[in-house]
């Protein structure tokens, strides 16, 4: 019964989203203050029974209640119990089931939050929450059901697809979806100020902690997943321009966008129509990823869905949505009063040059993912637009926008002098220029672009801590005084400046790639293999079980020099259900490099063959990842994003929160 009260409390959930809708609405039109104050119960509502929903189907996976469908089709009774439980959202009814509970989860903390946002705006806000989230919620039900049973219960399941079952699917999926869905908090914000007809800067306040939280928790999942990717896939690469891979991408870029203009529209009420628009964008892109994903127009290891019944149901989601909510920023963005004005040279118009080329990056991922698809349907062609594409057309946007990023960090508000903010940063920008020529020097004959990205990424991070240290220096307070004043600083600046400094470290070891080396061979017992600085020496070829798997490794042992640095374990493994083997990498960090070794085929006569890597400083590009999302978490943790922004006077009556 556990399962038919989960699609119960799903049928209710949709109910109260539909309230959520309908009751606010009314409320608006009738400026009836009960009527809009609706929208809180019924978000906190929505949420708790989609949870019930999400837990039912938890429950079945943890029990192998083989009679549901979703379950036979996605587990099996000897999986470990952490694989049965990241099991729930490893295909796509489960995973839709977890998108629509971070929908409701973001509308209920609105809802609950100590914002002093106005009660129309919010009743607003969150009855477009309440929109999406009852499209969705009808979509599972009608297309998707997870709770659907057989009456022919097989005796075991089909288990896991074997990419899956990695502590990856634990993590991955649900960050990517926190940072996903949280960007419909901005659209609906965007929404619920075009509708409530005012945008000001204590909008942008409210918003802001919002998009901050989302683009934090993508910044963490794109991270994890090009990691899982990395040593899941045993190809050594961290990131393949796979249309899906692009679809995280776009709302990233879009996201980082909307982050910095919220900044300028908070500081000088200005550049309220382009962060609409932006709010807008972002989430659009998210939905797109969203049909990308589970439309089965593409074919990729990321997506979940074939059924083109499901991507005709999503497009008409999106339509609705991204058509509807841009007509409306058409119809009413003539409507919005123009913030401040300020000069060409400016820390404002420094990060409206950022906001083009991050929405030119944007656009081309768009373009390039979205290009073979519509020429198919349109001529019947089949192309590929891959990595050189890429590569091509956004190193060119993201390299200025890279050297820039420390100037417009150095530049003030309003009216600036950019020759006093390139003479506080000329030590850095030397500096940089030293250790780029340096490494060229001694990587002669090499790649070229590694020391120019290298070079260019410590300049990021020194430019970016610098200029704090900078900031606060006085001559008489001394060393004590101005480290004092340092640690004084909001944590908002901290948090701009590790984010900054973080994308520098990861470009860092983005650059570092091109310093690598690759050995591709066939070994036996006893055979030497070099990796870079250092030799591998195969000891022996071991065939093992696992709780729910049989495998055959090679155990390497690892030499630098004549010392004796560990044992490196690549393999094969063949899961309970399964036919085809999965390939697991063998990683050994050494400081910030990684010996990276992946099996082939064992031979007749005892060989195998091998893919070894080594990659110097390839830690730098997920330690980079983690350094700007700690960034983002600690401007959340900034005063002004805790406090209730203020209420301006003048506000009706039936607006106080």
């Amino acid at each position: 019964m556990t399962v038919e009260w989960g699609h119960f409390a799903l049928i209710l959930a949709l109910v109260l989203s539909l309230c959520q809708v309908g009751l606010p609405f009314w409320g608006l039109v009738g400026r009836d203050a009960a009527l809009m104050q609706t929208a809180r119960g019924t978000a906190v509502g929505s949420f708790v029974f989609t949870f019930l929903a999400f837990t039912a189907l938890s429950y079945a996976y943890v029990q192998s209640d083989f009679s549901v469908i979703n379950v036979a089709m996605n587990s099996h009774s000897t999986k470990p119990l952490a694989y049965k439980i990241s099991g729930v959202w490893s295909n796509h009814e489960g995973s839709m089931l977890l998108w629509v509970l971070i929908l409701t989860l973001f509308a209920a903390l609105v809802a609950m939050a100590r914002q002093a946002i106005p009660l129309s705006l919010l009743a607003a806000v969150l009855m477009v929450q309440g929109a999406v989230a009852s499209a969705f919620l009808s979509f599972i039900l009608m297309t998707s059901n997870p709770f659907l049973r057989t009456l022919d219960v097989p005796a075991e399941g089909r288990g896991l697809n074997p990419i899956l079952q990695d502590p990856g699917l634990a993590i991955h999926p649900p960050l990517l979806y926190i940072g996903y869905v949280g960007f419909s908090i901005a659209f609906s914000f965007a929404i619920g100020a075009l509708i409530h007809g005012r945008i000001d800067a204590v909008w942008a306040r409210f918003v802001r902690p919002w998009t901050l939280l989302a683009w934090s928790f993508l910044t963490l999942g794109i991270a994890m997943g090009s990691y899982w990717a990395y040593y899941e896939l045993g190809w050594g690469g961290f990131w393949f321009w796979d249309p899906v891979e692009n679809a995280s991408l776009m709302p990233w870029l879009a996201g980082t966008a909307l982050l910095h203009s919220t900044v300028v529209m908070e500081k000088r009420d200005a550049l309220k129509v382009w962060t609409i628009l932006l709010s807008i964008l972002t989430f659009s892109m998210s939905l797109i990823g969203t049909f990308l994903v589970r439309s089965g127009v593409l074919t990729s290891v990321h997506t979940f869905a074939s059924d083109p019944s499901r991507g005709k149901f999503i497009l008409g989601i999106l339509v609705f949505f991204i058509g509807g909510g841009l007509s409306l920023f058409a119809w009413r963005a003539n409507a919005l009063r123009q913030g401040g004005l300020f000069a060409p040279i400016s820390r404002e118009a420094g990060l409206v040059l950022n906001n083009l080329v991050l929405a030119t990056m944007a656009a081309t991922v768009l373009i390039g993912t979205l290009y073979p698809l519509v020429l198919e349907a349109i001529s019947g062609d089949k192309i590929s637009v891959g990595a050189p594409f890429f590569e091509t057309t956004m190193l060119p946007l993201f390299l200025p926008l890279a050297v820039l990023q420390p100037l417009g960090t150095a530049l003030s508000w309003k009216r600036a002098d950019v020759w006093a903010a390139m003479n506080r940063l000329s030590w850095a920008f030397g500096l940089s220029l030293l250790v780029m020529g340096i490494v060229l020097y001694a990587t002669r004959g090499g790649s070229v672009l590694a020391p120019i990205g290298a070079g260019i990424g410590l300049w990021l991070v020194l430019g970016s801590l610098g200029d704090l240290w900078l900031r606060v220096w006085r001559a008489k307070a001394g060393w004590v005084g101005n480290l004092s004043r340092l640690t004084g600083l909001p944590r908002s600046a901290w948090g701009t400046a590790l984010a900054h400094a973080g994308l520098g470290i990861s470009l860092i070891g983005i650059a570092a790639t091109g310093w690598g080396t690759e050995v591709i061979s066939t070994v036996g017992k006893g055979a030497e293999v070099p990796a870079g600085p250092y030799r591998l020496v195969l000891e022996q070829v071991i065939t093992r079980n696992g709780p729910d798997y049989r495998e055959t490794i090679g155990r390497f042992q690892v030499y630098s020099e004549h010392n004796k640095l560990g044992v490196i374990e690549p393999g094969k493994r063949i899961f309970i259900g399964q036919t085809m083997p999965k390939t697991e990498a063998g990683l050994m960090t050494l400081g910030l490099g990684q010996i990276y070794a992946s099996l082939g085929d064992f031979q007749p006569d005892g060989t195998v063959s091998l893919r070894l890597y080594w990659k110097p400083l390839v830690v730098l590009i997920w330690g980079g990842a983690l350094v700007m999302a700690f960034g983002g978490f600690l401007s959340l943790l900034d005063r002004r994003s805790r406090i209730a922004a203020p209420r301006k006077a003048g506000l009706a009556q039936g607006d106080a929160a």
